[in-house]
């Protein structure tokens, strides 16, 4: 967590108290102080009017999972006001600033109905939400009344709709794999070790590993997965549709442009590859953050 404060420079004793109550970073405001702040910060404290905080962070806007949470103080101190990211850390923030007496102004639909909301609920389980685009949908199922939450432990399938958020393990990387048929658990679990061991990347910061619905029926990958302690997931064709590979594939044969690459990207938080598509015997594995 990377927090920052800025402030303008007339307001810069009431900003560098803020910091330090934060244990933040303190810019005074220039022209660039945002898009600096926007590219090292996970959240970020403006002490200004909100229409200049509004103004500067406009351009930089791209995607609320992705952008830092950013919330307005006042320069007399009186109010913690969350601009965006609310569900994202902001409303957190906002609160946390009440330890300085400063009142936090939650806009949020859900906080304000006294309920939480399904981002708060993966943070409390120290983990994320895996579909994203799902979260519209629950949390307006959440304003309506009591929405069920199941946790299910050990090897599972599950066949989630729209409507359905899945929450898995917080973690940096997703690894997307695929296998020809009848392909060992022993050669998979060989295959991802190798994979992870050139990444330089431990089991343990894995969030979820994610393959084609149509490997379902697969019990090498499963297997793997299990033995590594890992959450597996199983896309369909229209997910991984969503995410063209890089690397040429002959995912061809089931019908897919690719199975590892897009099944790594559409799994993970920033839709990055770290690790193109590697071929480790009859197993594909690739990695995105």
């Amino acid at each position: 967590m990377r927090r920052t404060v800025i402030a303008l420079g007339r307001f810069e004793e009431a900003g560098k108290s803020i910091a330090e109550f934060l244990g933040a970073g303190f810019m005074t405001y220039a022209p660039d102080a945002f898009r600096q702040a926007f590219h090292q910060s996970t959240h970020i404290v403006a002490v200004m009017s909100t229409g200049i905080a509004t103004r500067s962070i406009a351009p930089l806007i791209s995607d609320k999972w992705k952008d830092p949470a950013v919330v307005v103080v006042d320069p007399g101190l009186s109010f913690a006001i969350p601009l965006v990211g609310g569900h994202h850390g902001a409303n957190d923030l906002a609160r946390e600033l009440s330890g300085l007496g400063l009142i936090p102004v939650i806009t949020t639909a859900t906080e304000r109905a006294g309920r939480s909301s399904v981002e708060a609920i993966a943070r409390g389980h120290g983990s994320r939400v895996l579909n994203q685009e799902s979260t519209v949908r629950v949390n307006a199922a959440i304003l309506d009344g009591d929405v069920p939450f199941y946790s299910i432990a050990g090897p599972s399938m599950i066949l989630a709709g729209p409507g359905t958020a899945i929450i898995v393990k917080e973690g940096e990387y997703s690894v997307g794999l695929g296998c020809r048929k009848g392909t060992g658990e022993d050669a998979v679990v060989d295959a991802l070790r190798k994979a992870l061991s050139a990444a330089d990347i431990s089991a343990d910061e894995v969030s979820v590993f994610a393959t084609t619905v149509k490997k379902s029926h697969e019990p090498g990958i499963l297997g793997a997965v299990r033995a590594l302690g890992g959450i597996l997931v199983y896309l369909d064709d229209s997910v991984l549709a969503q995410f063209p590979p890089e690397s040429p594939s002959r995912a061809g044969a089931v019908g897919l442009a690719g199975v590892a690459e897009p099944a790594a990207r559409a799994a993970s938080r920033r839709k990055e590859l770290v690790m193109k598509k590697t071929v480790y015997g009859e197993v594909t594995v690739a990695i995105a953050r």
